[in-house]
């Protein structure tokens, strides 16, 4: 249940206005008779609207707001006036309040506005959770040689309409790199829409992807725009393309083909521009001997073809990683910051993630965050899980072995990144514990490898 402050130094007005809200509203109500009394019943209680009187004694409306500004007090303020100037109304909107109100209003008016203002304070939430969200998902974090390819990449053929084919685990952030290709396009303003073919009823990938006319089908009483229109002028990112059915298959080939859609039930082709990206964990090749995925299709979808690498080949970017996803999770969950101590940094980085890549990491780095009382995340705090199967590092992968060059070259870089977290980042005793000549020999291999602080986490 909502509660409602009531801010007025004249007592039987508070009082009345207190009960009218709960009768008619249903609110819980809370009274104060002046400025210094309504902020310290925002700092003790929890408020999630408050109705101001601007005329008051002392510490008037105004100054209330300004207060609540300083302190950083979020609840919704309505202000309500018996003068009738308007003009200080307007005032107390500049100074933060929401909306304002007359004292002689109905209170079924009252009560609408509070309604409004709790409305917009929940959508405000909602929007902040999935910016937070967004934070903790978008960036491709990491500066490993494998990651450096695949940014190199992205910057090649981000600017070129056709499809690409993002393959890669799952887990892994093939979603992420479709995101970047967008952003880096040519039509970064545009439409960004995405849409998991595994997620889909089968009767139902047709209508999402290109979507119906009126009376299509029982229950289709109003034309639908299918994800092709709504993406027009941007991007339509196809998740897990090989689930796609056959019959989609052979109306996809047609819209990347044409640029044109013909939604089901209809006769009239739509032109459609825009850019296809797909991604996937099968192979594809291996679908199109079985005949599970159109051989044209598949031609037509990897003109450009991005591998996303999975953890276990950049272990080295497992700290920057970790790093990122302490403070995004702090930040989206409203917790204070953590550390992580580096032994529990070197675990993480001896386990193989093959369950689910980066997805798994965050998961275990947000099970920690809820875990751990303290601000610093030890080595005990790992899931034992983790802990068990860290020492052992599988030798049967189902993906194809990278080059013996880049293997090496990653796991030279893995072992001085391990050694510098261990050392908290401080060269010379890094260059030390490594047998090193000097630190000058160790900032030589830190430069051929792309290592500082700031470069892994770009």
């Amino acid at each position: 249940m909502n509660t409602v402050l009531v801010v007025d130094d004249v007592v039987a007005m508070a009082d009345q206005y207190a009960y009218d809200l709960k009768r008619v509203g249903g609110y819980e109500t809370l009274v104060a008779h002046g400025g210094q009394a309504a902020l310290d019943a925002l700092e003790r209680e929890a408020v999630d609207c408050v109705i101001l009187d601007l005329e008051m004694p002392g510490m008037d409306g105004f100054e209330v707001l300004r207060a609540m500004a300083r302190r950083g007090l979020k609840a919704p303020v309505i202000v309500y006036t018996g003068t009738g100037n308007y003009d200080r109304c307007t005032e107390a909107i500049r100074l933060g309040a929401q909306s304002f109100i007359d004292k002689a209003e109905p209170m079924e008016r009252v009560v609408q506005e509070v309604e409004h203002a709790l409305e917009r304070q929940r959508l405000a939430a909602q929007l902040a959770a999935l910016r937070g969200r967004l934070e903790l998902e978008a960036p491709l974090v990491g500066a490993s040689g494998a990651m450096q390819q695949l940014k190199d990449a992205i910057g090649r053929v981000a600017k070129i309409p056709s499809p690409v084919l993002i393959v890669g685990e799952s887990g892994s952030g093939k979603e992420l790199v479709a995101r970047a290709l967008h952003r880096l396009g040519p039509h970064p303003s545009g439409p960004f829409i995405a849409l998991n073919a595994a997620a889909l009823p089968e009767n139902l990938v047709e209508d999402e992807l290109f979507g119906h006319e009126r009376g299509a089908f029982t229950g289709a009483g109003a034309l639908r725009k299918g994800a092709f229109e709504a993406a027009a002028g941007g991007t339509v990112f196809l998740d897990e393309i090989g689930e796609l059915p056959l019959a989609a298959q052979a109306k996809l080939l047609r819209v990347i083909e044409q640029r044109q859609v013909t939604r089901l039930g209809g006769n009239r082709t739509v032109p459609v521009l825009a850019r296809v990206l797909a991604a996937t964990n099968r192979d594809l090749e291996a679908e199109v001997k079985a005949g599970r995925f159109r051989e044209d299709v598949y031609y037509r979808l990897n003109v450009h073809t991005l591998r996303v690498p999975p953890l276990r080949e950049r272990r080295s970017d497992v700290p920057a990683l970790v790093e990122h996803l302490l403070a995004a999770t702090c930040a989206y969950f409203g917790t204070r910051p953590k550390t992580i101590e580096p032994a529990a940094i070197e675990c993480l980085m001896r386990y193989d993630w093959t369950r689910n890549n980066v997805r798994e990491l965050r998961n275990v780095v947000e099970r920690m965050i809820i875990a751990v009382d303290g601000d610093t995340i030890g080595i005990d705090d790992v899931p034992g899980e983790i802990r068990q199967d860290a020492g052992r590092r599988r030798a049967d992968s189902d993906t194809v072995p990278s080059t013996f060059h880049d293997l090496k070259t990653e796991a030279e870089r893995e072992i001085i990144v391990t050694a510098l977290e261990h050392n908290d980042w401080h060269i010379t005793r890094t260059a030390q514990a490594l047998g090193l000549a000097d630190h000058a020999s160790l900032l030589k291999i830190m430069r051929r490898h792309n290592i500082s602080r700031d470069a892994s986490r770009k």
